[in-house]
């Protein structure tokens, strides 16, 4: 369902992506054919990719070209402070501590008991995607993980009411990673975009100069195609 405003995003509800680019001017032509999204200039050197006028994502230049190239999902949380102290309880590390981006919030970047990245977002001005679950918007994020039990464990601990509540409804799920990517695969999330066609997106992306890492599945919830960017940024079509 499309959504113009959101108000506050619950703790643990992903509400916001970005990518980290060598190049962001090629990024913004890439994603602006892809997904019709426009532009605007942010805090330390970040520009906001919209949506019909809202935010759906970010992009960042990478400054340090050891960094792997890629997209990262942010969740929610009143107290990023609060919850890097129970991410670390909970087996977890932190790579940056809370840090303020200007007045829109602030960001931690942290990983789970595996590895795989992730980030926080305790919102100030900015409160997340002002759009999403539309062509073009974020739609979900799927963690490929080599023990689900030990993420169902680390997840379920921190982001309990979002993924089990009365109202939860997430848009996170987790999988095996040998069940698409290969089983030497690094544990990571992998940030899907919501699209009518995946395989007519898959086609657009290699056009751009992208690549088709997986075509066209079905998974329990949708149909999806992974690729990357055309600097080798990976993400995944879906259309539900």
């Amino acid at each position: 369902m499309a959504e113009n405003r959101a108000s506050d995003y619950p703790e643990g509800t992903p509400c916001w992506v970005d990518a980290q680019l060598p190049d962001v001017a090629a990024g913004r032509r890439f994603y602006g054919e892809l997904f019709g999204w426009t532009f605007e200039d942010q805090p330390q050197g970040t520009v906001r990719a919209l949506k019909d006028g809202e935010p759906v994502a970010s992009l960042a230049h990478k400054t340090d070209g050891r960094l792997p190239t890629v997209w990262t999902v942010s969740f929610a949380t009143p107290d990023a402070e609060a919850l890097c102290r129970r991410i670390r309880v909970g087996g977890g590390q932190i790579v940056s501590p809370p840090a303020r981006f200007g007045d829109l919030g602030v960001t931690a970047l942290v990983t789970d008991r595996e590895g795989a990245v992730f980030a926080l977002w305790q919102a100030g001005e900015s409160r997340g995607f002002g759009r999403r679950h539309e062509p073009g918007t974020f739609a979900w994020v799927q963690l490929y993980t080599r023990d689900t039990e030990t993420a169902d464990t680390f997840y379920g601990g921190l982001f309990h009411d979002a993924l089990f509540g009365p109202d939860a409804d997430p848009d996170f799920g987790r999988a095996p990673v040998s069940d698409v990517f290969a089983a030497e695969m690094p544990p990571h999330f992998l940030v899907h975009f919501a699209v009518e066609d995946p395989e007519a997106g898959m086609r657009e992306a290699a056009r751009l100069g992208g690549r088709v890492q997986v075509p066209p599945f079905e998974t329990s919830y949708g149909a999806a195609a992974v690729v990357t960017d055309n600097q080798g940024a990976s993400f995944a079509l879906l259309h539900r």
